[in-house]
């Protein structure tokens, strides 16, 4: 609504060129609901067409001027209203004039730079989105159209596997073993873990996946941890000798890629935190960091099939395999 309760003199709608054939994403907001929009990768084109309709045609309406821009920009939610840019575009639709009747400019944002994933986090958010202004004296006409952007990545050059140990002094010594410390985000982890020496009673054992967002900069630092997933691994009292495969399936949980230092406001790491209780409640815990990546293309496999394979991996078994088709698995 304008001042003094007139409403707006004219509609503005944002229509993509391949808005019927772009592929949909869906992006949880601020309000923790999930909602679909147009996905978009860096390099890509944004074009299509502005469309502002007149409430009541005939009727002149004066303005200073139409475009549109394209922005990109992040938000941390301790210094909300300051908006911080990385990448703002504009294009101008039409000069100062006035229109008689409705109109539709088209834009066209060619290769357009999106360096960063789209992301809504606990204390931060990174958004991009299109907007159309049409310039009036007292206030401006606006519409704005966000979309979500990922990120690629290839397959890691260096993928070794995790191996660690976990010990109390002549009470308990565990080595746990991941097959690979790189994981795209349809991937199954795959480990095993060695009891070597167990002389206190574990009541229960699991595996958590630890999403840890980091904020602000210097004294402005903050640290949000969210677990993603628990697998527990035993629950009883194991015996030494004893090893405990591990399969935990990445593509039932909501997890971004990795982000780190995205343009030095804020980070986005995953660790995966071994916990053992006993039987008087005591916690002994182990955390390491893993690195997630959005894979581009994915082998059609089923999930058992991808654990499997995951597992000959790990296990040094030989196979062969065929090339079967590839799709997008953005």
């Amino acid at each position: 609504m304008s001042f003094f309760g007139f409403g707006q003199s004219a509609d503005i709608d944002i229509v993509l060129n391949d808005a019927e054939t772009r592929k949909k994403a869906e992006h949880k907001g601020e309000d923790g609901k999930k909602e679909k929009y147009f996905l978009f990768y860096d390099g890509e084109t944004v074009s299509g067409k502005v469309n502002v309709t007149l409430k009541n045609p005939g009727k002149r309406l004066e303005h200073s001027g139409i475009k549109i821009e394209f922005v990109g920009q992040i938000e941390l939610y301790y210094d909300r209203g300051n908006h911080h840019e990385f990448v703002s575009l504009v294009k101008d639709l039409a000069r100062p004039g006035e229109m008689t009747q409705s109109q539709t400019f088209d834009f066209d944002f060619t290769h357009v730079e999106k360096p960063y994933e789209t992301y809504s986090g606990a204390n931060v958010k990174l958004r991009y989105f299109l907007r159309a202004t049409v310039g009036r004296r007292l206030n401006d006409i606006t519409k704005e159209l966000d979309i979500v952007v990922h990120t690629l990545s290839s397959y890691p050059e260096i993928n070794s596997s995790i191996k660690m140990e976990v010990g109390i002094e002549d009470c308990l010594h565990i080595e746990f073993e991941y097959n690979k410390s790189k994981y795209h985000l349809k991937d199954v982890i795959v480990g095993k873990i060695y009891f070597l020496l167990v002389r206190i009673k574990i009541r229960h054992m699991e595996i958590d996946i630890i999403k840890r967002e980091t904020t602000g900069t210097g004294p402005n630092v903050y640290h949000e941890n969210e677990t993603i997933a628990k697998y527990e691994i035993m629950d009883g009292a194991p015996v030494r000798g004893e090893s405990i495969p591990i399969r935990l399936f990445l593509a039932g949980y909501e997890m971004t890629p990795t982000m780190k230092d995205v343009n030095k406001k804020y980070s986005v790491r995953y660790y995966l935190n071994l916990v053992l209780i006993d039987e008087e409640e005591r916690r002994y815990f182990k955390q390491q960091e893993i690195t997630l990546w959005r894979k581009g293309d994915v082998v059609r496999k089923s999930m058992s099939q991808q654990a499997a394979i995951a597992s000959q991996r790990f296990e040094g078994t030989p196979r062969v395999e065929k090339s079967p088709a590839l799709e997008d698995d953005s």
